[in-house]
């Protein structure tokens, strides 16, 4: 991609349209949340620690003291500050081999951080678009710029129960334990949505 300061006027007028274009694209595909939806979503409270299956506004289970990122959240989220990002996101896939023992990886840095961290000059229209290309066709957005990656919801692997119970320790996800997160795993999939607040 040409950088914006050695474009000439053509194609920053090109450029422009097609951001504007994948921008109300995205807009016109993006579903509209029903009130009566009755569909699986998970809400996670960082300040009681809680992760609660939800179906449309009724607890169908909820796992206690759940681990965040050693720093707590943030809005504005930046790699390698170990806080867990706030908002709403998506399962994107899924690793039952993970070291932390099941891995359920969000769509973070979604179309929301992304328009966050533009407006905030976090990141320049080159990583936007790569974030806002990735929305709009389906796929897993980059996880290397500087919002971070790799963010999910995972157990604990082979690491200590004790100081899971008493520590927030992960570089930014939520963390069950090892049975719980196995038992949370039937209830996701790709596409189910994660609210963490």
């Amino acid at each position: 991609m040409i950088p914006l300061q050695r474009m000439s006027r053509n194609h920053f007028f090109i450029r422009t349209i097609i951001v504007f274009s994948l921008g109300l694209l995205t807009l016109l595909i993006s579903p509209v949340p029903a009130r009566a939806d009755k569909s699986i979503w998970i809400d996670v409270d960082t300040t009681e620690q809680i992760l609660r299956v939800m179906q449309g506004d009724t607890v169908q289970e909820e796992y206690k003291n759940v681990a965040i990122g050693r720093y707590g959240t943030t809005w504005s989220k930046v790699t390698l500050d170990d806080k867990t990002p706030l908002g709403k996101f998506r399962i994107g896939w899924i690793n039952e081999k993970s070291r932390y023992h099941r891995f359920f990886g969000l769509d973070y840095p979604n179309r929301d951080t992304a328009e966050r961290a533009l407006s905030e000059k976090r990141i320049d229209v080159d990583t936007w678009y790569s974030i806002m290309k990735a929305d709009v066709m389906g796929r897993t957005p980059p996880q290397n710029t500087t919002l971070g990656g790799y963010i999910g919801i995972h157990g604990i692997g082979r690491g200590d129960k004790d100081v899971h119970h008493y520590y927030n320790w992960t570089n930014g996800c939520i963390a069950l334990t090892n049975e719980q997160i196995d038992q949370l795993g039937r209830w996701l999939k790709p596409g189910v949505m994660v609210n963490i607040r």
